[in-house]
């Protein structure tokens, strides 16, 4: 942030991580708006967190320079607060227009602009006229002096979903509706189809594991857990596991360059999870110094931040492995995974069930029923060689097979 006598700049954050990029989600204030310091201001999405920008200073939003969906580099210039002294005369007079930022594509902030309709447009209005594509001019309003409310905006977008847009590629004669991508849903696209298609070779291998020492061992420990306000889950079992893996085959843990493997010392575990809008990935830092107790009790907190859609770029900055429990949906197997870049492998964990397993008893086979799931490594093959791969799951399901206290 800087500032000149009339104004104060509004700048990107800086500060986040090797090759994260943001762009701008939404301005939450329209041009000649009161904002206050500290004020929550613009929306910055990255492919991992939404970041809220506040406001550096109080006064009226003189200008707007970085669009909704441009491209964001750290610490670059967004906008200008005109402060309070210097901007309360123009602010008294001038019409407030809708945001360039919030304005629907294709419709210009000129053509909506004047008159009290466009005046009385609600932050909350702009928001959902932006997101939709939608013209103001388009909707009848049925709020006092026929203002445009939020209901009126969802009702005409209900109404407009019905309607399919000609696609030279649809299916003729098949009724459809289109959803518009959100910004996290194009990150993630472009990230997956670059590290499968055009960084690193991927390959996967599958082994089988038996859970039943590791559901004992919670059985017996996950009330103590409880009292302690720790929800035992298998991902603490899995993460505490890899671990042990990654001690046995170090390069797992590393990224390429076209000079040297650099192995990381510190494991630094990403846990990918559902959220609303798209996966995400916080980071289960120096997971390596964890017990199981703290690294439940760490997951915990961030798989919530996660769902709340409270994580901050700290949370998701900084992995070096990552482990995908898809199994708690219902997946079997999945392979490959899309290994996260620049990191050189990603472990999977299927679905938990009850498998016919043959045993020996001395001379005789006998088949019993066993928890079981597959785990699943997908690494990049210029890192790893499918023995290295093989000795890694063997270790991660040794551990958990033979799971001690």
């Amino acid at each position: 942030m800087s500032a000149t006598a009339k104004s104060v700049e509004i700048r990107a954050p800086s500060g986040h991580e090797e090759g994260t990029r943001s762009q701008v989600l939404r301005w939450l204030k329209a041009v000649g708006e009161a904002v206050a310091e500290h004020e929550p201001l613009i929306e910055l999405e990255t492919d991992k967190v939404t970041v809220e920008v506040a406001a550096p200073g109080s006064g009226v939003l003189m200008e707007i320079l970085k669009q909704e969906q441009e491209e964001v580099a750290p610490g670059e210039l967004l906008g200008r607060i005109g402060l309070a002294a210097a901007a309360a005369a123009p602010a008294a007079t001038a019409a407030v227009p809708l945001p360039a930022a919030a304005a629907p594509r294709g419709v210009s902030q000129t053509s909506i602009a004047p008159g009290a309709a466009a005046r009385e447009l609600s932050p909350a209005v702009r928001r959902l006229l932006a997101e939709r594509s939608l013209d103001p001019a388009s909707i009848q309003g049925t709020g006092e002096g026929g203002r445009i409310t939020v209901a009126d905006v969802m009702q005409h977008g209900a109404a407009k979903a019905v309607e399919a847009p000609a696609d030279s590629n649809g299916v003729d004669g098949a009724a459809s509706h289109q959803v518009t991508h959100s910004a996290t849903r194009k990150r993630i696209a472009a990230r997956m189809v670059e590290s499968l298609l055009h960084t690193a070779p991927h390959v996967t291998t599958v082994f089988e594991v038996d859970m039943s020492e590791v559901l004992a061992h919670r059985q017996r420990h996950r009330e103590e857990f409880a009292h302690q306000g720790v929800t035992l889950t298998l991902t603490a079992y899995f993460a505490q596991a890899a671990v042990t893996a990654i001690r046995a085959v170090p390069e797992a843990n590393s990224r390429w360059t076209e000079r040297a493997l650099e192995i990381y010392d510190t494991v630094n575990l990403g846990i990918a999870t559902a959220a609303e809008g798209g996966l995400v990935v916080p980071v289960l830092q120096r997971a390596e110094s964890l017990d199981l107790l703290e690294t439940a009790r760490r997951l915990e907190a961030l798989v919530r931040r996660a769902r709340e859609g409270t994580l901050t770029p700290g949370d998701v900055r900084g992995g070096t492995f990552t482990l995908s429990n898809h199994g708690v949906s219902g997946s079997l197997l999945a392979a490959p995974i899309i290994i996260p870049q620049p990191q050189s492998a990603i472990l999977g964990l299927g679905k938990l069930e009850k498998r016919a397993v043959v045993i020996e008893e001395g001379d005789d086979d006998r088949i019993v029923a066993r928890p079981c799931c597959y785990a699943t490594l997908t690494i990049d093959h210029r890192v790893l060689d499918g023995s290295r791969a093989n000795r890694f799951l063997q270790a991660f399901t040794d551990h958990l097979a033979d799971w001690k206290d």
